[in-house]
């Protein structure tokens, strides 16, 4: 490569991660082809400003492979206080055809699901787990092996 062609990479690269302003955290973890239903997916957060407030998100990657519209997940947000919260959520994951929601050109599909808005953190070491609770219709028994997830992430963004 050229100097110019060098420089004009560099560029490219740095305007494309500068421009997301508001992230504080953003990670994302594989799951392989299918998200087991004991399979706990565990992000340790930075530490956080206590005067300020944050976004939350669950990023979901999919693909073709994943067979319902929407998605149950159990997320826990363990605090410095030795403090569990425990939600149970469900999000849509596709259209009224089918056809997977998201951002994404090809089979694979990225989901950007609200967690939590002006979330407030103490000092402190947080922790946040999340698993999938998918179940068949009429069903009791969870889903052994989801399908079609691929990737399960985790975004904290500021509100500035």
């Amino acid at each position: 490569m050229s100097l110019k062609s060098n420089f004009l990479f560099m560029l490219m690269v740095f305007f494309l991660f500068s421009c997301d302003k508001k992230r504080v955290f953003d990670d994302y973890k594989s799951v392989g082809n299918s998200w087991d239903k004991d399979s706990l997916v565990s992000f340790d957060l930075p530490k956080l400003d206590p005067k300020k407030e944050y976004n939350l998100f669950l990023n979901l990657r999919d693909n073709k492979d994943y067979p319902f519209n929407n998605i149950f997940l159990i997320v826990s947000m363990s605090y410095p206080d030795g403090v569990t919260k425990v939600d149970t959520l469900e999000y849509e994951m596709a259209d009224a055809e089918g056809n997977l929601l998201g951002d994404g050109f090809s089979d694979v599909k990225e989901s950007k699901l609200v967690y939590k808005e002006r979330a407030k953190f103490k000092a402190g070491k947080h922790k946040v787990t999340i698993k999938q609770a998918a179940r068949q219709t009429g069903k009791v028994a969870g889903i052994n092996k989801l399908e079609g997830i691929t990737e399960v992430g985790f975004r904290i963004e500021t509100l500035e």
